[in-house]
């Protein structure tokens, strides 16, 4: 069966509420989630250290008196920074300066994300976000997924989560870009064949990840792509301490492929919006758009006039030198 119609199965099922729709059987999961395990544990005998608080406003010299835009991140261990020691390091970080550079606007990032955490974590998470209704996020980045197969959570359960999450954010006035499944096919030490079986899996939840975020409203950016050819021909420099958390230049490569659509999803990006056939760009339904996403770095795919989809390759843009935060007068607790 095709990624798109798999993907498209899972994306049902959560819809529909149908039961435990996987990816693979319980056993070889299993033996997935040992081998990372085990990479995590014996590769470089290094730890991964805890992420540093990136909260705090980025952009100070755009201040004119008018409102900060207001970027907020969910999700697990990547979405938090984990494996980098300075806040500038932080993908929150990298994005909000990023973003205030193209908007010339400062940016007030918070970081609610997780180390850890799976997509039943994002109901928790929101709930933080939209605890203080007059500071709804302008726009949220998620970035989740791998601890979800890692940890054996059927595909449907972890779709559902998303869907929910995406359509409160959304409900609530806020953009949203997800950042889909990373390739877990990228982990140094786990062999063949559970490396292609780590790919297949970690690519197919991306694409039905897709399917349910554009369907809420919401746009998707693969980093599954992104994170295999560049993090398998430059592992020791893609990767953190621990070989398994991204290091600071694979946040940035990360953030770079990010940020074109964070900034299109608020009208600040200065390139026109066209589609250009010789980047492949162009309608699509939306499993096709979801299953072709995942194979090419930093590919978005945003609804159009349903069940279709946009499907673009943004060029990126070098991210600005990230200066400390500013500490916010009103932070949250």
């Amino acid at each position: 069966m095709s990624r798109a119609r798999v993907a498209r199965r899972i994306a049902a099922g959560a819809a529909y509420g149908g039961g435990g729709i996987g990816l693979l059987g319980a056993a070889a999961v299993g033996v997935l989630l040992a081998e990372v395990r085990l990479a995590k544990r014996s590769v470089g005998g290094g730890v991964a250290p805890l992420p540093p608080a990136a909260d705090g406003l980025y952009g100070r010299g755009y201040d004119g008196g008018a409102e900060p835009l207001r970027l907020a991140l969910l999700g697990d261990s990547t979405a938090a920074g984990q494996g980098v020691r300075r806040a500038g390091q932080t993908p929150g970080a990298l994005l909000a300066s990023g973003l205030a550079a193209v908007a010339e606007s400062p940016v007030e990032l918070r970081n609610v994300a997780l180390p850890g955490a799976r997509s039943d974590d994002l109901e928790r998470q929101v709930t933080l976000l939209l605890a203080h209704p007059g500071r709804v996020p302008d726009v949220c980045v998620i970035m989740i997924g791998a601890n979800d197969v890692t940890h054996r959570m059927s595909a449907t359960q972890s779709v559902r989560y998303l869907a929910t999450a995406v359509r409160r954010l959304r409900t609530a006035g806020a953009e949203v870009v997800v950042g889909t499944c990373p390739d877990l096919g990228t982990i140094e030490p786990v062999y063949q064949p559970l490396r292609w079986l780590a790919r297949r899996v970690s690519r197919q939840l991306a694409a039905a990840q897709t399917i349910v975020v554009v369907e809420q409203g919401g746009r998707t950016v693969s980093l599954g792509d992104l994170l295999g050819p560049e993090f398998a021909a430059n592992p020791r420099e893609m990767f953190g301490a621990d070989n398994y958390h991204p290091s600071a230049e694979g946040y940035a490569t990360a953030a770079m492929a990010m940020l074109p659509t964070l900034c299109a999803v608020l009208d600040v990006w200065p390139e026109e919006e066209r589609l250009e056939a010789d980047r492949r760009e162009g309608m699509l339904p939306v499993a096709k758009a979801a299953a072709e996403a995942v194979e090419e770095a930093g590919t978005e795919v945003t609804g159009a006039r349903a069940p279709w989809a946009l499907l673009k390759h943004r060029r990126r843009r070098r991210l600005p030198s990230v200066q400390d935060p500013a500490p916010l007068p009103d932070a949250h607790p």
